[in-house]
């Protein structure tokens, strides 16, 4: 797929993120004079073509006031670690569940999972629910707790002066 520069334009207006907008990709064309209809179309034809391989929401939990962010992880048997880790994932306040393989002997844990909350021990409160529930008194587990805030974003589709010179058609 060769792009166009409607396309560049596209792709610098969606890079940085979605607009908080009740019609984002309405407001988006608006920016590049586009329908909204074809926004839509065009992100899907980028998408068919591998331009753009994922499309989802970065949340950025602290801003809507989820201050402590922790991740708990798990020293769970071998044979259990599918089953409960599906069940970890079903849960409302894991917001992510993965399998590692363990670094023995210093990193003894195979399942991680993260949990935001406005406090530290409003996690904590949390974590001793998911124990309870699970029962997963006898799992060996840590706690370990966000100590700094990196920039969260999406995809880089332009860089350097492709998104400079994008950027400055777009938004003037």
């Amino acid at each position: 797929m060769v792009l166009n520069e409607v396309d560049m334009q596209l792709l610098a207006a969606v890079q940085d993120g979605l607009p908080l907008d009740p019609h984002p990709y309405a407001a988006i064309a608006g920016q590049i004079g586009l329908s909204e209809a074809e926004v839509i179309g065009r992100i899907g034809a980028l998408q068919k073509a591998g331009i753009i391989k994922r499309f989802g929401v970065v949340v950025r939990h602290y801003e809507v006031g989820y201050r402590a962010n922790a991740m708990v992880v798990w020293d769970i048997p071998d044979d259990q670690v599918a089953g409960i880790g599906e069940k970890l994932g079903r849960l409302n306040c894991v917001t992510l569940c993965y399998r590692r393989e363990r670094r023995r002997p210093d990193w003894p844990y195979n399942l991680f999972c993260m949990i935001h909350g406005k406090s530290r021990e409003s996690v904590l409160e949390r974590i001793d629910e998911i124990v309870e529930i699970l029962d997963l008194q006898d799992i060996p587990r840590d706690v370990l707790f966000s100590g700094r805030r990196f920039k969260q974003r999406g995809a880089r589709y332009l860089v350097g002066d492709a998104a400079r010179m994008t950027r400055e058609v777009t938004h003037g």
